[in-house]
């Protein structure tokens, strides 16, 4: 399969996954997806991004090799919503390198009180930092506050996985 040629052809689910079904067996495969990804332009980026979340919520071991170069891509300036939705997407399926922590908690953070940002980047954002900082008292206290002060101008997406969040903050701090 030409990869960039099957991006360019529509953006659909059903060729996100048939792009992903390809590569997601193959780090190979999915070491072309990424590089496609990397390199652009805007519009096979845009269009690679769906099926790499996809492939990796299928295989998150394959993202592993890459997750620094697709961490500095996300801190790109002015990249597109797809991009940044789709890799807050990937990152929910893994376990995150302690290497990589702190910059991702940093970010999801920053995601997470720019009301300019979409909803699903931002619960994205909410669910991978939870996972990250869940045995951490002080940090769990500042999502509290994050979320509680953004829920009032809350998108659904974020309002509903902040709900969720929320229950399961409470429940953490009860054990």
């Amino acid at each position: 399969m030409d990869i960039a040629r099957e991006l360019m052809r529509s953006h659909s689910r059903l060729q996100a996954n048939k792009v992903a079904d390809y590569v997601k067996d193959s780090p190979v495969q999915f070491k072309k997806l990424i590089d496609i990804y990397l390199a652009g332009p805007y519009r096979i980026t845009q269009r690679a991004a769906w099926p790499l979340s996809l492939a990796v919520e299928q295989n998150p071991p394959l993202v592993r090799p890459h997750l620094g170069k697709l961490l500095r891509f996300l801190g790109k300036p002015g990249i597109h919503d797809a991009v940044k939705r789709n890799t807050m997407r990937l990152l929910q399926y893994i376990d995150i390198p302690s290497r990589y922590r702190g910059d991702v908690t940093d970010l999801c953070f920053q995601y997470l009180q720019d009301r300019k940002e979409a909803g699903a980047i931002r619960a994205f954002a909410m669910t991978v930092v939870f996972s990250i900082i869940r045995d951490e008292p002080d940090l769990c206290k500042e999502l509290r506050i994050i979320i509680e002060d953004e829920m009032p101008y809350a998108a659904p997406a974020f309002a509903s996985r902040a709900k969720r969040i929320l229950k399961e903050l409470t429940r953490d701090s009860t054990r």
